[in-house]
């Protein structure tokens, strides 16, 4: 039988997110500006970037957000992961989101079923090792395939391969280059990454193996 898990609703507070980046930190802004609209009741406890000097880090220093540097260095993957969730640990961090977070993880007892990813093409398609950024764009135009999108998932301890929470889809046009696919599908991730936080905080994301169930409200 496979066992289901599902996390506990979170309850009296906003939910409190630790962000993991490695670039320009597009993916962190969007969650900034949402919950500084008030579209996402959330609140980003603390940033941990990969490398130094990033756009996400800027970011970050400009919403007034902890920040945190886990460089791997010659680091083992389990030494380096110990030295991203220190932080997100000190911090008190309900939920870990991988937002364009290029390096991999090992998910330690305590954060397994907390830490999302969002990657920029309809996994199993175009994703794992390498398909990152503009790479997972130009692959998918080089195929030839019609429809593209992002999918949010649940992070095990290889790339991509955790249960899917949602998948949201754009189709792709004719005339589309890197820059044209990529930004519609960023449109998309900005809403599909909120939605995914937003199911967590209400405990209604229950994991049954490979699959994720969404339990309907009440």
């Amino acid at each position: 039988m496979v066992r289901a898990f599902r996390n506990p609703p979170i309850v009296g507070s906003p939910i409190r997110l630790a962000v993991c980046v490695s670039g320009e930190g597009t993916t962190l802004q969007s969650l900034i500006d949402q919950i500084g609209e008030r579209r996402l009741k959330a609140e980003i406890v603390v940033v941990v970037a990969s490398r130094p000097r990033i756009g996400a880090i800027a970011r970050a220093e400009a919403a007034g957000i902890p920040l945190a540097l886990a460089r791997r260095g010659r680091r083992s993957n389990g030494e380096f992961s110990d030295s991203v969730f220190g932080p997100i640990r000190g911090a008190r961090a309900d939920l870990v989101v991988l937002a364009g977070f290029l390096s991999l993880l090992t998910i330690p007892d305590d954060y397994r079923g907390r830490v999302l990813n969002v990657h920029p093409s309809l996994i199993p398609a175009f994703c794992g090792k390498g398909y990152y950024g503009a790479k997972v764009h130009q692959a998918v135009l080089d195929s030839g395939v019609k429809v593209s999108g992002c999918t949010i998932h649940f992070v095990d301890d290889a790339y991509d391969s955790g249960p899917i929470i949602l998948q949201r889809v754009v189709d792709v046009k004719e005339d589309d280059r890197v820059e044209s696919l990529a930004a519609r599908v960023f449109k998309a991730e900005c809403k599909a990454l909120p939605e995914a936080i937003s199911l967590y905080a209400e405990g209604r994301l229950e994991i049954h193996g490979r699959r994720v169930r969404i339990a309907p409200r009440g």
